[in-house]
């Protein structure tokens, strides 16, 4: 009987809360509770539909258990989503959002309820999530099948209360467009539904699919809108490609970072070619490990082509396997493969942008042979090391950013005149100015321009070498500098999507607020999947211009890509305050404030990097209307 009421056994623990319940029921304590009651009950039939069983609901908080990693992710997502409708037709001022946090570990149920360090790490993790957000553990990162459509940012190793060593996080959002998986029924064993059981699964999976879709199409709609005529015509009139993420068929998981390596610096040399238009790695990479219609990835990504194939590398030995596809139809151009060693991948990659180039029939210029009969490397140690190095960088954490130098510093002490390397070791380090990762702000900067001139003295045709300029001197608030570094990178590379996004950020900063959202336009036809940072950097255009409404709805979408952003935050306070809903300001400062502490009226001022001041004033005004306190 003792056994029947108190058993330890392993679990997949999903922890839920409502962010700022205090503050909703303090406005209205009646239809607060009924918000939040309700938007459990609809969180618990999500729940059930995903096969996991709500253990515990205690007034602003709910507990599940679930099998699978996968059924428990699924289900938190479509209920975010879910919430976002619900939430739309809602008053204003209590609109009840959750965080969510899922853990794999060690429970004790008891009379049905369920305690152990698995529900209280599911608990901590909730607690990074912010609002509508999701984080989990490494564990249940492993657990996930890769071909499921889930964007997973790395937070790196956290300190969380309770626990002695520090627990990596990850927070979880869908790709951009996708569908959230149905649930899968459960074979050998499973617990069975009945018919009724199975209607209200798929009435469920109906509306939460059909949600996804509406909610996909409209995220995606303004960027195709907002490119100028005269970009659009440009690129109509050149061949237009993305190159799909090659898949990895080394058998060795730990090679994933050589065919994601591969895949960029194709797309890379291709996007350098004048007479093409090359969609960014980003927006490609949102494809990897999905099984998808060629014909409706390229009318996604608004290409004519697409590049798929994949590589297998056993020691010293490469093996490219490519194709070209016709996006229209989906037939075959041609498929060929490449073989080599490392010694020789540069050449391999040549051969194979040769062959696109011909099937293409693009006319090469001087310029274009030129970059083709250039070897970045000849030592294939220090590539190996680089490739590393951008699949740490990529992460786009301060843990991983710090890795990432270390790689790229060992490429250079392998070969001390690979530019490339010396140009990584500089971008890594502005970006850690930009995001605010360094404990010393000035020798960061002196560093990161230090590599660059190193990069430069060795190749004058690298675009992060220019880039990272222009974010350093923006940071040192040299902006006349700043624009001429932005401007030279597109110079560089044209077609480089982040490139273009950053001469944005610049031209934001020195009052050049319409010609900045031209750049972002552009920005985002390169790279139609966009990134949250492209949405802040909109956003925050936006409002310095007064166009709120559009801003707000701008700064939404960048919160569901990137909620522990605080910058976003701020401006969503900025915004709220200008249009007179104060309660909404106040709910994004709190926010702001919950993820920094030390933000004030005075750091903001301090810190500002706006060259005219109208624009200081107007952001700090509004901030002290949204209660930023001084």
């Amino acid at each position: 009987m003792a056994k029947d009421r108190l058993s330890g056994k392993l679990a997949v623990i999903l922890h839920a809360d409502v962010v700022g319940s205090t503050r909703l029921v303090q406005q209205d304590e009646q239809k607060a509770h009924q918000r939040i009651q309700d938007s459990f009950r609809r969180f618990g039939d999500i729940i059930a539909t995903y096969h996991g069983q709500v253990r515990e609901l205690r007034g602003d908080a709910l507990l599940a258990e679930f099998e699978r990693a996968s059924d428990a992710v699924c289900a938190a997502l479509a209920f975010q989503l879910s919430q976002r409708e619900y939430n739309a037709g809602q008053d204003a001022d209590i609109r009840p959002q959750l965080r969510v946090g899922i853990a794999l570990g060690e429970v004790i149920i008891a009379d049905d309820t369920i305690t152990g360090a698995g529900v209280v790490l599911a608990q901590r993790l909730e607690q990074k999530a912010g609002a509508g957000g999701l984080c989990i553990t490494p564990a249940i990162r492993e657990a996930l099948p890769r071909r499921l459509p889930f964007e997973l940012q790395n937070l790196g190793e956290q300190e969380l209360k309770g626990f002695d060593e520090a627990i990596g996080v990850y927070r979880v959002a869908l790709q951009p467009g996708a569908a959230i998986p149905p649930p899968e029924g459960y074979r050998d064993g499973g617990r069975p539904r009945s018919g009724r059981d199975n209607m209200a699964v798929i009435v469920a999976v109906v509306v939460v699919l059909f949600g996804v879709a509406a909610y996909g199409f409209l995220s995606r709609s303004p960027q195709q809108a907002d490119v100028p005529e005269a970009v659009a015509q440009s690129l109509q009139v050149r061949p237009s490609i993305a190159v799909l993420p090659f898949e990895n068929m080394s058998g060795d998981p730990e090679q994933e970072y050589f065919a994601d390596g591969i895949t960029e610096d194709l797309t890379t040399d291709l996007s350098r070619i004048s007479g093409l238009f090359v969609v960014a790695r980003n927006s490609a990479f949102a494809y990897k490990g999905r099984s998808v219609d060629l014909r409706t990835v390229a009318a996604e990504l608004g290409v004519r082509y697409l590049l798929e194939g994949s590589v297998r590398r056993v020691g010293q030995q490469i093996r490219i396997n490519a194709q070209l596809i016709d996006g229209e139809n989906g037939g075959h151009m041609w498929a060929e493969r490449f073989d080599g060693t490392m010694a020789d991948v540069f050449n391999l990659q040549d051969n194979v942008n040769r062959k696109i180039v011909a099937a293409l029939q693009v006319n090469l210029t001087v310029a274009d042979e030129k970059r083709f009969d250039q070897v970045e490397t000849t030592v294939a140690g220090a590539y190996d090391l680089l490739l590393r190095g951008v699949e740490r960088y990529n992460l786009f954490n301060r843990v991983a950013m710090v890795d990432a130098r270390d790689l790229f510093r060992q490429a250079t002490a392998l070969d001390p005149n690979y530019a490339r390397a010396y140009a990584n070791i500089a971008l890594s380090y502005a970006t850690e100015v930009n995001f605010f990762w360094t404990g010393n702000r000035a020798e960061s900067i002196r560093l990161g321009l230090e590599f660059a001139d190193r990069a430069l003295a060795l190749d004058d045709s690298i675009p992060q070498i220019y880039l990272t300029r222009s974010i350093l001197y923006l940071s040192q608030r040299q902006h006349q500098a700043a624009l001429e570094a932005a401007r030279r990178t597109i110079e560089v590379h044209p077609n480089y999507a982040d490139g273009q996004a950053t001469l944005a950020f610049i031209q934001s900063y020195s009052g050049k607020l319409e010609p900045a959202l031209d750049s972002l336009a552009r920005a985002k036809q390169i790279n139609p999947q966009g990134t949250g940072v492209y949405l802040a950097i909109e956003g925050r255009i936006l409002f310095l211009l007064g166009r709120y409404e559009a801003a707000l709805g701008i700064l939404e979408q960048a919160l569901d890509r990137n909620p522990a952003f605080d910058r976003i935050h701020l401006h969503m306070a900025a915004v709220n305050a200008e249009l007179g809903r104060l309660d909404e300001a106040v709910w994004s400062v709190e926010e702001a404030l919950a993820i920094s502490p030390d933000i004030s009226l005075t750091k903001e001022r301090r810190e500002a990097l706006y060259l005219r001041e109208s624009d200081i004033d107007h952001y700090i005004e509004a901030l002290a209307k949204a209660g930023v306190p001084e």
